[in-house]
C-alpha cells in the first residue's frame, strides 16, 4: 500500500497506463455523453439566444463545429494518448521541464476550478428550489444572499468526494447518470416546444425572434454568426482536445477508435442538449416574461421534478471529471503528493469560485479565454510527438529532464497567447477565433526554436 505522501499507484500519475487497466469504448461513450450532457449545456443554450443568435446558425454552425470536435479528439488526441499513455501534466513534464509544467500545471488546475465552479453553481440553482432560496440573476457577480451560499458550499462538497475516489468512480457516475439525463434533456425540449406552441419552422422562427427581441429589452441584434457558433463548437472544449488534456483519459483506452466517443458528447450534449435549453428559454420568455437563464427554475417550468433532479446531476456530472483533472494538475505539481488530498483542494477551490455567479453566466467568454491559454500547449506535445520523437512511445518514456525551463517551450506558447490576448482586450477579438491560429503558431515555433535532435 502506497505512504500518505505518495500518489495512489491505480491512478498512474507518472507511470504509462499497463495493459491490466486498459478500458473498453464503453466507459468512454458514457463517460463523454455524461460529461457533455451537462450543467454547462443548461447555461450556453440560452446564451445563445441572449446573444441574438439566428436559428439556422445554431443549427448548422453547432452541426460543424462539432464534427470537428470530435476529429481533434479523435485523430490528435487519441492516437498519442493510447501508445504514450501519460497524463498530459507527465507527458509534458519530460518536454517542457519540471518548472514551466508546475506553473502551466497551476494555471491548468486553476482555470478547470472555475469552470467546475460555474457547474456547481448550476447544480445549486436547483438545488434550492424545495427551499425558495432566492436564485442569483445575469445581473449578480457575487453572491446575493447566505442560504444560496450554504446550497452552494454542500453541493460542492459531495462533488469534491466523488471526484477525490479517481477515475473508475468518475467514470461509473457518469455512466449511471448520462442515460436517464439525455432522456430529460430530449423531453425538456419536446415539452418546450409544445409549449412555444408552433406548428412550422416559419411560427418557430418567428417566436424565437420574438424571444431575442424580448430578452434584448426591444432590440434584436445577433453578436454571433454562423462562424462564431462553429468556432465556439469546436474550441469550447479546445484544452481537452487539441490541448491534450484528455490524454489523461484516453491512456486507458485500448484503442486509437475510443475517441470516436467524444461523439456522444458533442452530438447529445453540445447538439441536443444545447438547442433544448434555447427553446426552455424561449418557453420561459413567452410563458412568464422572465429572461433570466437561471437552470433550475428554467428546467423546473419545462419538467417539474424531473427538470430540477436533471440540473443537480448534470451539474455533477461536469464537476466531477473537471475536478479529478483539476487535482491531476495539482498532484502533478507536487509529485509526491497524495491526489486524494489535493483533488479535494481543488474541489474546494471550485466550490469557493461556484459561489460566486459570474463564472456562470460569462461561460461564453470564459471557455474561449480558457481553450486559448491552455490549448497551444497542446501543440507543443502534437509536434514533438510527430516530429521529435517520431510517434515512438519508447523515445518519449526514456526522455529525461535535466531543464528546470525550457525556454523555448515558454516563449512558443507565450507569444501566440500574448499576440492573441491583445487583440481580444484592445480590439474586441472573439477568442475562439484566436484559438486555432495560436494553436498552429505554438507548435512551429516550438519547432523553429528547438534542434531537430534536442532532448532535454
Amino acid at each position: 500500500m502506497a505512504q500518505s505522501t505518495s500518489p495512489k499507484p491505480s491512478e498512474h500519475e507518472r507511470n504509462p497506463v499497463p495493459y491490466s487497466s486498459l478500458k473498453g469504448p464503453g466507459k468512454f461513450w458514457g463517460m463523454y455523453a455524461g460529461e457533455h450532457t451537462a450543467g454547462t449545456e443548461f447555461m450556453i443554450g440560452p446564451l445563445f439566444l441572449l446573444a441574438g443568435v439566428t436559428l439556422p446558425n445554431i443549427i448548422f454552425g453547432l452541426l460543424v463545429g462539432n464534427l470537428m470536435a470530435v476529429l481533434s479528439w479523435r485523430y490528435l488526441c487519441a492516437p498519442i494518448a493510447t501508445k504514450a499513455r501519460l497524463t498530459l501534466y507527465y507527458h509534458l513534464e519530460k518536454i517542457a521541464g519540471p518548472g514551466l509544467v508546475k506553473l502551466y500545471n497551476f494555471a491548468n488546475g486553476l482555470l478547470f476550478c472555475f469552470l467546475a465552479g460555474a457547474m456547481i453553481t448550476v447544480s445549486a440553482t436547483a438545488v434550492g428550489i424545495p427551499f425558495e432560496i432566492p436564485m442569483p440573476t445575469l445581473d449578480d457577480t457575487l453572491p446575493n444572499n447566505v442560504p444560496f451560499v450554504i446550497i452552494t458550499l454542500l453541493v460542492g462538497a459531495v462533488i469534491a468526494i466523488v471526484a477525490s475516489r479517481g477515475y473508475d468512480t468518475v467514470a461509473r457516475f457518469s455512466n449511471v447518470a448520462a442515460p436517464w439525463m439525455v432522456l430529460v434533456f430530449l423531453a425538456c425540449g419536446v415539452i418546450a416546444l409544445k409549449q412555444l406552441e408552433v406548428s412550422s419552422w416559419a411560427e418557430l422562427t418567428a417566436v424565437w425572434n420574438d424571444s431575442i427581441t424580448f430578452a434584448q429589452g426591444g432590440k434584436n441584434e445577433s453578436t454571433m454568426g454562423f462562424w462564431s457558433v462553429m468556432f465556439f463548437a469546436w474550441f469550447c472544449n479546445a484544452a481537452m482536445h487539441v490541448g491534450m488534456a484528455d490524454l489523461s483519459v484516453f491512456r486507458y483506452a485500448k484503442s486509437n477508435s475510443c475517441g470516436w466517443a467524444s461523439a456522444a458528447g458533442m452530438y447529445i450534449g453540445h447538439y441536443m442538449a444545447w438547442i433544448a435549453a434555447a427553446l426552455m428559454l424561449a418557453a420561459q420568455i413567452k410563458l412568464s416574461q422572465d429572461a433570466n437563464p437561471v437552470p433550475g427554475p428554467m428546467a423546473a417550468n419545462v419538467a417539474g421534478l424531473a427538470g430540477i433532479i436533471c440540473v443537480i446531476a448534470a451539474g455533477w456530472t461536469t464537476a466531477n471529471p473537471t475536478i479529478y483533472r483539476a487535482g491531476l494538475a495539482f498532484q502533478a505539481m507536487f509529485p509526491r503528493s497524495n491526489r486524494t488530498t489535493v483533488t479535494l483542494i481543488a474541489g474546494g477551490v471550485a466550490t469557493i469560485a461556484g459561489i460566486f455567479p459570474a463564472f456562470a453566466w460569462q461561460l461564453l467568454g470564459f471557455v474561449g479565454l480558457y481553450g486559448l491559454i491552455l490549448a497551444p500547449m497542446g501543440a507543443i506535445i502534437f509536434f514533438d510527438w510527430h516530429y521529435r520523437r517520431n510517434r515512438s512511445a519508447e523515445a518519449l518514456h526514456k526522455l529525461t529532464t535535466t531543464n528546470l525551463f525550457n525556454m523555448a517551450v515558454l516563449f512558443a506558447w507565450l507569444i501566440p497567447i500574448s499576440i492573441s490576448l491583445a487583440l481580444i482586450f484592445l480590439h474586441g477579438v472573439t477568442p475562439h477565433y484566436c484559438t486555432l491560429p495560436s494553436w498552429i503558431a505554438t507548435g512551429i515555433l516550438y519547432l523553429v526554436f528547438t534542434k531537430p535532435d534536442q532532448t532535454l
